[in-house]
């Protein structure tokens, strides 16, 4: 099993989750946040033409995880997989698309990969994140979370690989031009995951099995990579490679 993202940001966030089995390759893209053009132009990049995609799942309804989904859909035939509260959110975009409703901890198969949804606490109308196994690797990936729980912490247990937002500092955010209102909803419980909280999930799961982490999700404007390397170091150990997914570029194909 491998994955790769397109691109992961305020500006938008697509991953793509691949999984081999004999003479059957499954590709998965979770989330979708680019036009239709810019998502062709970056998937283009890892060999993998949208039509063989298995389907899109999809975290929430905010438009920088959805805006591309339903068109990407419509025009090559995928099914969609989200909660019933995101479709509801999203209703109005998604006609003539094949919905496909899934819940908190109840897995589904696509392909050669198996997902399980887990539910999480963020400003939306019922998000989920999910964690990916081909029965011999597991990839967790949370973004889009105000606090850790324990049914996040006990839902990443046991990963080789964790895709994990590290959104914002929170001096920088504190002294950034924002509103007020906007701080407060990205640093509030429903919001993002500062450096700190971050590293506070991070230490908190069972890692006996991770060997890649990747830091996503970072904002352009209240974060630095410095800083998320910084707060990583200070609770992941030498034998996990650490990345980092940029807006622009994402990162690039990491086998689990």
């Amino acid at each position: 099993m491998r994955f790769a993202s397109l691109g992961s940001g305020s500006e938008g966030n697509a991953l793509l989750i691949s999984a081999a089995s004999g003479a059957t390759t499954t590709h998965l893209m979770l989330d979708c946040g680019f036009v239709t053009r810019e998502l062709v132009r970056r998937i283009a990049r890892f060999d993998i033409d949208p039509s063989c995609l298995a389907g899109v799942i999809v975290t929430h309804e905010h438009s920088d995880h959805v805006g591309g989904v339903f068109r990407l859909a419509r025009q090559y035939r995928l099914p969609v997989w989200m909660s019933y509260g995101t479709w509801e959110a999203s209703r109005s975009e998604a006609h003539g698309v094949d919905i496909r409703i899934c819940r908190d901890t109840q897995p589904f198969d696509v392909g050669d990969l198996q997902i399980t949804p887990y539910t999480v606490p963020h400003d939306a109308r019922e998000p989920l994140q999910y964690v990916a196994t081909d029965g011999r690797r597991k990839l967790g990936v949370l973004t889009d979370i105000g606090r850790a729980t324990p049914h996040v912490i006990d839902s990443l247990a046991g990963c080789d690989a964790l895709l994990l937002e590290f959104n914002h500092d929170s001096e920088m955010l504190e002294k950034s031009a924002y509103p007020a209102s906007l701080k407060s909803r990205i640093a509030g419980p429903l919001g993002h995951l500062s450096n700190r909280h971050a590293a506070m999930l991070l230490a908190a799961i069972d890692k006996s099995r991770l060997t890649t982490l990747v830091a996503a999700h970072l904002s352009k404007k209240n974060n630095t990579p410095e800083l998320v390397s910084a707060a990583i170091d200070e609770v992941v150990g030498g034998g996990v490679g650490v990345q980092i997914a940029s807006q622009e570029q994402g990162v690039g194909w990491i086998t689990c």
